[in-house]
């Protein structure tokens, strides 16, 4: 695995004949070459929505946007996902140690643009900028306990650290394509409550009570083993490996399997990685990739600012549809 895509002379996909597309030495990612997004024509953004089914995550450097302009950018995957905003752990006077409530308080979503989020450990004249702060990120997909998760992030890079707070991606498409016959048929057969009341820093959500037994904490039933909408490739969609359960099967049971599961599907193989610059934009599928965050130091600054694609209900994969593939 490595943070750099390949060095020169990298070879171009000649699939692509607007955009310039550089994979990544790995099995998923790729540069895009786009001197200036704001350029955009439908055309060219077709090639680039497909260029991101493709490689399930794709990165464009050098991009200098304000909030209108990521705003058309990205309406070219989608319609946005209006969603909450990114809690600071700082503000939170129920995280004893970390919180530091009365001195530090969430600013307010800007009225004008409730398109976005922030994720950020800034701290400006006592306000939070942003969410999710500078610790540790889990594997996760955003989002994924709704009954619609949403198909793509969009993260634009205002202000980074020199060092950490690396973004690692691992393909689950890729995961379970290395799958036998046999195990996909029995993964099939299963959903996975996926839960609602961690978020992806390990922190309860506001409001929410920790429970002992996984099976009657709160989440959405989603099919185990997904059919991608757009690609149609089968997928394991784990969502998050905390508080997760396989709905009928005793909890010992669910977790071996879910240990097994996640083992294979993080293995460095089936990742990629990005080393944050000033003015990357980064957009990947939620339905096919899982992502987490290391820790970086919390004197330094990172600001991403976030849109959310709206997605669809999850499908499960059947056995036609491998069929289907296949061919």
């Amino acid at each position: 695995m490595s943070d750099q895509l390949q060095s020169a002379p990298a070879p171009h996909d000649a699939q692509f004949q607007r955009i310039e597309v550089i994979p990544s030495a790995g099995l998923i990612g790729a540069d895009i070459r786009i001197p200036d997004v704001r350029l955009l024509d439908a055309a060219t953004a077709q090639e680039l929505r497909q260029a991101w089914l493709k490689y399930e995550v794709i990165r464009i450097r050098g991009q200098q946007l304000n909030e209108d302009e990521q705003i058309t950018f990205g309406r070219w995957f989608g319609e946005f996902q209006i969603s909450n905003p990114l809690p600071s752990p700082v503000t939170r006077a129920d995280l004893p140690g970390i919180g530091r409530p009365g001195e530090v308080t969430q600013a307010p979503r800007a009225a004008l643009y409730p398109q976005f989020t922030y994720v950020s450990n800034v701290i400006e004249q006592g306000l939070a900028l942003g969410g999710l702060g500078d610790g540790e990120l889990v594997w996760h997909s955003d989002m994924s306990s709704f009954e619609a998760p949403p198909s793509a992030t969009i993260l634009y890079a205002i202000e980074v650290p020199p060092t950490g707070g690396r973004t690692f991606f691992a393909s689950a498409v890729r995961a379970t394509a290395e799958l036998p016959a046999s195990k996909l048929e029995q993964l099939a057969a299963l959903a996975l409550k996926h839960d609602k009341i961690i978020d992806a820093a390990g922190y309860l959500r506001p409001g929410a009570q920790a429970v002992q037994d996984v099976s009657i904490s709160p989440g959405h039933l989603h099919p185990l083993l997904i059919r991608h909408p757009e690609t149609g490739h089968p997928a394991l969609y784990l969502g998050r490996r905390p508080y997760a359960w396989l709905s009928g099967l005793a909890v010992m049971q669910s977790e071996a399997l879910l240990d097994e599961l996640w083992a294979h599907v993080t293995q460095e193989k089936f990742q990629w990685v990005q080393q944050w610059q000033a003015g990357d934009i980064l957009i990947w599928d939620n339905r096919s990739l899982l992502h987490r965050r290391e820790a970086f130091a919390s004197t330094d600054r990172r600001l991403l600012r976030r849109l959310v694609i709206r997605g669809e209900a999850v499908i499960p994969y059947q056995q036609t549809d491998h069929a289907a593939v296949a061919a």
